[in-house]
């Protein structure tokens, strides 16, 4: 007696764990996939062709992807790479049992981010999902958080994309609006002055002038009164 299969419906919501999209010919394959990741909290859908696998995924929002290396109507390299074309960010798992170091290389240079052989070690693969959907969604965050600073601050000849860039930014877009005094430090060639300007473009005072100056022309007693308020 074939034992059912345990699928999410195709529109349901992605749980907080996320929602992973499993294309493979093999029904046992999918079953023993469903039953682990439902087990670990995610929401699944399945295909067993690369036909609906396409158009679930064409239909759908996933943070990752398991793909057969090998269906009956289409491989899964030619599927990945349909699939890369019209969307480079969401994850993709090639799973298969043909496994090669050759087939390996070829499907991660083909745009997969990483590569599983039959029978698998569901221990290693959901650490792997796990890890992966949590970098993509950073990134997806990071991104985000770029382009909601682009949109409400100006932030003059910084290109910084890195994630401490990012919290250096956050935090003048906090400190801009206030009246205080703000000490920037850090080595020489940093880019304090960019930060300065920042600062100073984002503020009630932009429309002022920016003046600059040199903390190591003036002398230590003017210096300590120019920055205490007493001049």
């Amino acid at each position: 007696m074939p034992r059912p299969e345990v699928e999410t419906p195709a529109d349901a919501p992605r749980t907080n764990r996320g929602r992973i999209l499993v294309i493979d010919d093999e029904a046992d394959i999918r079953e023993s996939l469903e039953l682990l990741l439902v087990g670990e909290g995610y929401s699944v859908a399945a295909a067993e062709t690369a036909a609906e696998g396409l158009r679930r995924f064409e239909s759908g929002v996933f943070d990752l992807v398991l793909l057969d290396l090998m269906m009956p109507d289409r491989s899964g390299l030619e599927v990945l790479d349909e699939i890369r074309r019209r969307d480079r960010e969401t994850p993709i798992f090639l799973i298969t049992a043909y496994g090669s170091v050759e087939v390996a290389v070829e499907a991660l240079k083909s745009g997969a981010n990483d590569y599983f052989s039959k029978p698998w070690d569901n221990e290693k693969l959901l650490i792997e999902i796990d890890r992966q959907i949590a970098r993509t969604r950073l990134e997806r965050e990071n991104r985000e958080l770029r382009r909601a600073l682009k949109e409400r601050y100006a932030f003059p000849n910084i290109v910084g994309k890195s994630e401490r860039m990012l919290r250096v930014l956050d935090l003048v877009a906090q400190v801009a609006p206030s009246k205080s005094n703000i000490l920037i430090t850090g080595e020489t060639g940093t880019g304090k002055e960019l930060i300065a300007k920042a600062i100073h473009a984002n503020s009630p005072r932009a429309d002022k002038p920016f003046v600059g100056v040199n903390s190591g022309s003036l002398p230590p007693d003017l210096l300590e009164s120019t920055l205490f308020g007493h001049v």
